[in-house]
């Protein structure tokens, strides 16, 4: 389990109970408003604002010229190709401008590349098979913006270019006829941050006259889904049109999206924010992952039922064939860090393999990220050149790594969270060592997991979904409450679902009589590191769970530690602890903070011999471990010693043991402990 440092809101209920009264809405829900920084008239306004104060399209640079660009187009019938992306963003914006376009008459239509075997974005090569199809005009949604040699080369055959995009602009625009993008320098659009789906939808309510509620009514459901699969926050305009898509999903009149709603597990539920982000969307984007997207966008814009079913069913084996793939890539990258210790300690985790599905890897990182709690960069090796992708977090901008070093590359794009680029396959190395030594010069944050407000468990009971569901849609800058269950006793813990991979933890407030049932997915008992009796503090989250037509409340883990776990201390010894492993320069400090006491050594090989192995974290250890003169540094320092000494060795299942044939040898024999105490 990966753990995150835990940051609680400061609540003024003063605040809260003013809003309530004034806005007449829940007192709870007002209270989460306040834990959010949502307090201010101007504020709460906005965030319940009706749908009529979506802004004026033709705020957003250009939009004038593309609006004429286009209706000459439809008006002259020039071929017109709406140009898209592989994943829901993309999918959902040419659905949306295809579908318009061809409503009105034009001779339109779309054009996907092949994530494989094309890449991202427009080439010249793409460029010559629009051409050859008539093309006299390429509109560009959620891509472009970084498409300069190939738009100039459009010019060239005289073709026309409008770029629609949402990512950010480099130093040059391309030399388009209209360039889209709220993120431009000089655009002054109130609302910029539009996943592609929003910004074509923009142009679709422009062309329209700049009036978007009747177009609502026909293309609300795919602006929420492409908004809510890019993970752009929902927030303002964004908000709005979530809220509004959400309302005709659950209408279950589009035929493409109730299909594959039903292969996710929702056909008969109402579907939110979470149902479209781990449900819907994924689907969606496997299409294009694992090989042609032209089937979602086929299965968005079908007309007939029988025949949505029929692709949503491939379309989710495809899902199911992505996840697989997913897992032997991360058993690779597991099986590659443990041959490789040293690399977990890397400020920026870089690995590559030959032949990794780059459909893949953007989700490889994003568990990486999970798990080692730093950003994270997963490189496809195809001969020659290799193709990468990136997960960072919050307060690391990896855009700005690779732009630092973009020597080693050969293209990259993206944003502060996410990113991708190509690379020869000979540069690999020297653009590991040069990423992290930029990281070594910034300040390199630690993950951490926002908590609305603690909560007594008697205060949990059907009312509070009310309450959250006021604040729906959830997603990026409007995050699904969590809420924090301290000093809790587990009672018993229940091995759950066919291959007993889920847990049910019933737990109650230490001092208290009534007990929650608290569900953890995806993990074994024997993988859980707490037992029966086991004091913790717990971050869950609080859902809707409609079962036979009764209303229940269920409780989901999302973090726990032990009880009185100093999440400050926990940091500041993985940093000191990562710089040693690194063979970094301690200061004085930092080196005595980290150096064990002889009587910690003894206490550590005695817990685990007693034990007969470790197979958790060193953050459990450390806190197993009673000695007054403890931290999770000398913790960590002191197995690290063992296993240098032979004293301690790591077996084929993970887990920390004592070797069959381990001989006595002194801990002054030690080169880490030397190398410590020597900067005491």
């Amino acid at each position: 389990m990966s753990r995150k440092k835990w940051s609680v809101s400061k609540v003024n209920k003063e605040k809260a109970a003013q809003i309530a009264e004034k806005y007449n809405i829940d007192a709870f829900a007002a209270l989460l408003l306040v834990s959010r920084n949502i307090f201010e008239d101007e504020d709460v306004e906005e965030f319940f604002g009706s749908v009529s104060a979506i802004s004026d399209p033709f705020e957003i640079k250009d939009m004038d010229k593309a609006v004429d660009r286009i209706n000459k187009a439809i008006f002259d019938f020039e071929r017109i190709a709406v140009f898209g992306d592989y994943d829901a963003d993309g999918v959902t914006a040419t659905a949306i401008l295809y579908s318009y376009l061809d409503a009105q008459g034009a001779d339109v239509f779309y054009y996907l590349p092949n994530r494989r075997t094309q890449g991202y974005g427009l080439s010249k090569q793409i460029i010559d098979e629009l051409n050859e199809n008539g093309s006299k005009l390429i509109v560009t949604v959620d891509n472009g913006i970084s498409a300069i040699d190939e738009i100039d080369y459009a010019n060239e055959l005289g073709i026309d270019v409008i770029v629609t995009d949402h990512h950010i602009p480099g130093d040059v625009l391309p030399n388009a006829v209209a360039v889209v993008d709220p993120h431009r320098k000089d655009c002054k659009s109130t609302f910029k941050d539009f996943a592609g789906v929003g910004v074509a939808f923009k142009l679709v309510s422009a062309i329209e006259g700049g009036r978007p509620d009747e177009l609502l009514m026909h293309f609300a459901d795919f602006v929420a889904i492409g908004t809510v699969a890019d993970v752009v926050p929902i927030v303002g305009e964004n908000r709005k049109l979530v809220k509004q898509g959400l309302r005709l999903i659950n209408r279950r009149e589009r035929f493409g999206v109730q299909a594959i709603a039903h292969f996710a597990g929702l056909a008969d539920k109402q579907i939110l924010s979470s149902g479209i982000a781990f449900g819907i969307a994924p689907r969606i984007n496997a299409a294009g992952r694992m090989g042609s997207a032209d089937r979602a966008l086929n299965l968005l814009l079908c007309e007939d039922a029988d025949n949505a079913a029929d692709i949503a069913f491939e379309i989710d084996h495809a899902n199911a064939l992505r996840q697989e793939i997913e897992k032997d890539i991360l058993d690779s990258v597991e099986k590659q860090i443990n041959d490789c210790p040293q690399m977990r300690y890397d400020r920026i985790l870089v690995v590559n393999g030959e032949g990794w599905h780059d459909g893949v890897i953007g989700i490889v990182a994003s568990r990486l990220l999970e798990k080692y709690s730093r950003p994270c960069i997963v490189i496809s090796s195809d001969g020659d050149v290799s193709k990468a992708s990136g997960r960072s977090i919050e307060g690391f901008s990896l855009y700005d790594a690779l732009y630092a070093v973009k020597d080693n590359l050969e293209i990259f794009g993206g944003h502060s969270l996410a990113a991708g680029f190509t690379i020869k396959t000979d540069n690999i190395e020297s653009f590991r060592k040069a990423i992290n030594e930029y990281a070594k010069n910034t300040e390199m944050p630690y993950p951490v997991l926002d908590i609305d407000c603690k909560i007594n468990p008697e205060f949990i009971d059907v009312d509070i979904l009310d309450s959250l569901h006021m604040l729906e849609p959830f997603g990026a800058g409007n995050r699904a409450p969590v809420f924090g269950l301290y000093e809790m006793v587990i009672d018993s813990i229940v091995p759950v679902g066919d291959k007993k991979q889920h847990l049910k933890i019933n737990m109650h407030k230490y001092g208290r009589e009534k007990s929650v049932c608290v569900m953890k997915f995806g993990i074994s008992a024997v993988d859980f590191p707490f037992k029966q009796g086991d004091i913790v503090d717990t971050v869950v989250s609080i859902e809707r769970n409609e079962f036979l037509g009764e209303l229940r409340v269920s409780l989901f883990l999302k973090d726990i530690r032990l009880f009185e776990t100093d999440d400050e201390e926990m940091v500041k010894g993985i940093r000191v602890f990562e710089k040693i492993c690194r063979q970094e320069q301690l200061s004085q400090q930092e080196a005595m903070y980290a150096l064990p006491s002889r009587e910690l050594f003894a206490d550590i090989y005695k817990f685990i011999k007693q034990n007969g192995n470790w197979r958790y974290s060193l953050e459990i250890l450390w806190k197993r471990i009673k000695n007054n003169d403890n931290n999770y540094c000398r913790t960590a320092v002191a197995v690290e010693v063992f296993k240098e000494l032979d004293l301690l060795c790591v077996n084929e299942k993970g887990s920390i043991v004592i070797p069959d044939d381990v001989q006595k040898t002194s801990l002054d024999n030690s080169s880490i402990l030397k190398s410590i105490s020597k900067q005491c």
